[in-house]
């Protein structure tokens, strides 16, 4: 009976501990709630602010700089990202050579261009934790250190496998930034200007791989490893003078800290209000429903979010079948093997040269053009470009100025909307609770493919040689836009909340979505 006894009296005092333990647990939640309704109180006046209409002025001039400024600090970065992908280009033709020091075979080339794309997923996999967990702008300051260590080490390198070690290194720093820079870019930015600055990485991007394609021709591999530390360790401190997003502060409840940095970026304290009150009132309909303790896979498989993942993931595979990145890493030798008049380097140059300009044109006209008109023009020129040079390569060796015309056109079209659409998708589409983290799978999945599809790339032109090379990314490229024409909706001008929105209607068809709603509107 003692022991009965006993029992039961651990029992009451588990239950107790358990009583106590849920309220403790109800007057946190009472805390934080009355927090946040004092926080909502002093904003309060926002309920009475009209709602943004398309056209009109969204910041100030001071809020449009800050947005620009700080944009800069992350095109610093993306300059210094687009480094390795074109260092490839340069060194193998300097490691290839009878007198070279480190004597490089076409596998062992193969791998050089390839490996840094096979770090690049653990970069990108680890990117999303990090960023949720620290922040976007510390996670974009963080991924400086490891892309100055990797070109230090290929410096050095004195034989192959630091030369690798160094490229994996490289490739690491450039997947833990892909995702945190737009999704920081699209967080940042106000509807308006959100395409424009969210393509300008890309603009960044295509600059680095031009830096390094015109220092490899007087300068040396090594020389030209050292100088790429120079734009990571700038953008470090440049990062140091920005805000953290204002979406991921309001989201930890660190609502003053959200409030100051979108006054800082909308440059009016009402307009920043207004905002912040969106994006604090859809945080509190999540909890309402429910959402807010919803694990991140069961997350994942809900309609509003699997639908823009879906789409991402096989907008992002046929484009890599298109030739985007392969045209990059083996610039010179695509040259070479189509032919021509012009001389490979020089030809190899005019692409990078082409790749800025039409990225710098795609920002220009994402202020202009909706997205879907955008992505149509570059999908049908792509196809029609590569179809057309591989019908004159099939004929025989290229001779004159078609083929360096034709891969040229080919560069242009597929720049202007394949290129930048991809993290335009990312930093657009996804929903607010899951953008970070599955911004990071979804670059992790990208360059897992494209580091088999850059290595398999010599087998490819080995076998069925490079007028069927070109077949297939014209057909790539063909299905994309058949993709893309059926599935995007159409975002320019949409606030991310709308866009969030829109994916929780049932229709699938942007076409078929719009008859039901008998608007353009998301």
């Amino acid at each position: 009976m003692k022991c009965d006894g006993a029992h039961e009296a651990m029992l009451g005092n588990d239950k107790l501990a358990k009583i106590a333990k849920q309220k403790q647990k109800e007057s946190n939640k009472q805390d934080e709630y009355e927090a946040l309704q004092s926080f909502l109180r002093s904003i309060s006046s926002t309920a009475t602010l009209p709602p943004y209409v398309k056209g009109e002025t969204y910041s100030s001039v001071r809020g449009v700089f800050n947005q620009c400024l700080i944009t800069c600090a992350v095109l610093i970065l993306a300059a210094g990202a687009g480094h390795p992908i074109g260092f490839s280009a340069i060194a193998l033709p300097q490691l290839q050579r009878e007198n070279s020091s480190m004597r490089t075979d076409d596998e062992m080339g193969s791998w050089i261009a390839s490996i840094h794309s096979a770090a690049t997923p653990l970069g990108s996999m680890v990117s999303g934790p990090v960023m949720e967990a620290i922040g976007r702008r510390r996670t974009l300051q963080s991924c400086t250190v490891p892309l100055v260590v990797g070109w230090i080490i290929i410096g050095t390198a004195s034989h192959h496998a630091l030369l690798l070690l160094g490229r994996i290194v490289c490739g690491f720093a450039v997947g833990l930034m892909a995702a945190p820079s737009q999704v920081y870019l699209g967080e940042i930015s106000e509807p308006r200007l959100r395409g424009l600055l969210i393509g300008t990485p890309f603009v960044a991007y295509s600059l680095g791989v031009l830096y390094v394609y015109t220092l490899g021709g007087p300068l040396s591999w090594r020389s030209v490893a050292y100088l790429s530390t120079v734009l990571p360790i700038l953008a470090f401190i440049a990062l140091c003078f920005s805000p953290e997003s204002p979406t991921w502060l309001a989201r930890r409840g660190r609502f003053h800290e959200a409030m100051a940095a979108m006054s800082r970026l909308r440059g009016t304290t009402e307009t920043a209000q207004r905002e912040l009150h969106e994006l604090i009132s859809c945080r509190e309909k999540e909890k309402a429903r429910g959402e807010e303790n919803i694990k991140f896979f069961a997350t994942v498989i809900r309609s509003p979010v699997l639908k823009p993942l879906i789409l991402i993931n096989t907008f992002n595979l046929l484009q890599i079948l298109s030739g985007s990145y392969v045209v990059i890493f083996y610039a010179i030798k695509i040259v070479e093997e189509a032919g021509g008049s012009l001389p490979p380097e020089m030809a190899a140059n005019a692409s990078a040269l082409v790749r800025l300009a039409v990225t710098i044109l795609a920002c220009i006209l994402l202020l202009r053009l909706t997205r879907r008109t955008l992505v149509m023009i570059s999908g049908i020129g792509t196809s029609v470009c590569t179809l057309a040079l591989a019908a004159l390569l099939a004929q025989g060796p290229g001779t004159g100025i078609a083929p360096p015309v034709l891969i040229l056109a080919y560069v242009g079209f597929n720049t202007l909307g394949f290129f930048v659409l991809p993290g335009l998708m990312i930093g657009e589409l996804l929903p607010t609770k899951v953008r970070g983290l599955c911004g990071g799978y979804i670059f992790c999945f990208f360059n897992s493919f494209l580091f088999g599809f850059t290595k398999l790339y010599p087998a490819m032109m080995k076998n069925i040689g490079i007028a069927a090379v070109f077949s297939f990314f014209g057909i790539s490229a063909a299905l994309a836009t058949i993709l893309l024409f059926l599935l995007l909706p159409e975002t320019k001008g949409k606030s991310l909340l709308q866009i969030e929105q829109y994916y929780q209607k049932p229709n699938i068809l942007w076409l078929s979505r719009k008859k039901t709603t008998g608007s353009q509107n998301v």
